[in-house]
């Protein structure tokens, strides 16, 4: 069995176990047994660290479903092939190299050596990330429960509340929204950036080296810093005399800034997604397909795909052969991935939207939020437009729930499809042009 396979099984696996649970009456407020789609979408949303839900959290499931749906999020967060290397690693048992070479495409790393310490870092600092988090939220909730809550979904980019407006009746609070906007950009930006920037400093002070961020790291802290103050100005123009037109202006920076930052996949918001200006979830849209970066809480086509493709385009206009970021030439096998990536994500959520014309068509949901809703589940961001998520039909749940797994595998997948095996034609065919454009 490849390693796509045993992924795409083992999320599929823990999906039916949290709804095996999660239908149990001691996980829910009510007492009794759930409704079995209600539990499925729920789990499947945990699991692909979406945030969509039918129900509301809060109400619907007990503090025991609580803590399912985190261990749901934690589990899927941190990818159920790292969790079961993590548990080999602590037993003493040696990774197979498929293990090792799908762990190196999930993280970017070039090479095998230290991956062992990698998988250790990954989950020791998500785990001290979220716990200074709720450390700090703590001093706000001066709950334990409610602090550890919130501060995972924020790192995970998850977008589960406690609360049935997510986050709206924190807009007076920047200490809170402030934290969590930290946390989900430290969730968005990857473990190996993180590693990489821990390992810069620790060179410079032992050492006296000047430590390098590696390519990977800039561009994942340059083009991310770029998007968030273009959508925080552009927030701030379309939606200072609209949705923000009573606040005041202080409150208004932060707000911007925290709505600035959830469209990378987070799911967490302040203002209503049906309230802002269209242009507004059209920059959304567009923001959510991006994402994070590779190897982080966040999906997408990811910002470092982003980058690949705008320099290719720069290149080919200026008849250049090569694509090259900060004086490093990008070999054709990423650039060729990065189009991949970038056409199967367009192609499904066009897929995804169709389908949804066709369960919810006559019903009350508009295609405008039908389109938003495609978008968020393909790209685990978990954002919706009103009540969509609770008036799609049976059958919509279940494009919206393939949607959620196939956004958190897609691509991943579609790497460790390209980069599986290679295939040696010996046979070369005539060359021909082809009239295009």
């Amino acid at each position: 069995m490849n390693g796509r396979v045993s992924i795409a099984l083992g999320f599929l696996g823990l999906i039916i176990v949290g709804a095996g649970l999660l239908i149990m009456p001691w996980a829910r407020s009510a007492g009794t047994y759930g409704d079995l789609s209600t539990a499925l979408f729920t789990a499947c949303s945990a699991v692909c660290v979406t945030g969509l839900t039918v129900v509301d959290v809060g109400a619907e499931y007990s503090r025991a479903g609580q803590i399912v749906l985190l261990t749901l999020v934690e589990i899927g967060c941190l990818g159920l092939m790292t969790c079961g290397t993590f548990l080999l690693i602590a037993i003493g048992r040696r990774l197979s190299l498929v293990r090792e070479f799908s762990l190196m495409n999930a993280y970017g790393v070039a090479q095998v050596k230290g991956l062992k310490g990698l998988i250790c870092w990954v989950v020791g600092s998500m785990l001290v990330i979220e716990a200074l988090g709720a450390v700090i939220l703590y001093f706000h909730f001066h709950d334990v429960y409610k602090s550890i809550f919130f501060s995972l979904m924020g790192f995970c980019n998850a977008g589960f509340s406690l609360y049935s407006d997510s986050l709206a009746q924190f807009a007076d609070e920047p200490y809170v929204i402030l934290t969590l906007a930290l946390e989900t950009i430290l969730g968005g930006i990857g473990f190996l950036v993180i590693y990489n920037l821990c390992t810069f400093r620790f060179s410079r002070r032992v050492s006296g080296a000047r430590g390098r961020l590696t390519l990977h790291t800039r561009v994942v802290l340059r083009l991310p810093a770029i998007l968030l103050v273009l959508t925080f100005a552009v927030f701030l123009a379309l939606e200072w005399n609209g949705t923000m037109a009573s606040f005041s202006w202080t409150k208004k920076l932060w707000v911007a800034f925290y709505q600035a930052v959830t469209p990378r996949t987070c799911g967490f918001c302040v203002i209503p997604t049906e309230d802002l200006h269209p242009l507004t979830r059209y920059i959304y849209e567009t923001l959510m397909c991006i994402g994070g970066a590779p190897g982080s809480a966040a999906a997408g086509m990811k910002v470092t795909t982003l980058a690949v493709l705008v320099y290719t385009l720069t290149a080919m206009c200026r008849g250049e052969r090569e694509t090259v970021i900060s004086s490093r030439v990008i070999p054709y096998d990423v650039v060729r991935e990065s189009i991949i990536i970038v056409i199967a994500i367009v192609l499904f959520i066009e897929l995804v939207t169709s389908a949804l014309y066709l369960t919810e068509a006559g019903g009350p949901i508009a295609r405008d939020a039908l389109h938003f809703e495609a978008v968020s589940a393909i790209t685990t961001t978990g954002l919706s437009v009103g009540e969509t998520t609770s008036h799609l039909s049976f059958a919509g749940r279940i494009v919206i729930m393939i949607a959620m797994f196939i956004g958190r595998l897609g691509a991943l997948s579609v790497v460790m499809m390209i980069g599986d095996r290679e295939s040696t034609k010996h046979l070369r065919y005539p060359t021909e042009e082809l009239v295009v454009g």
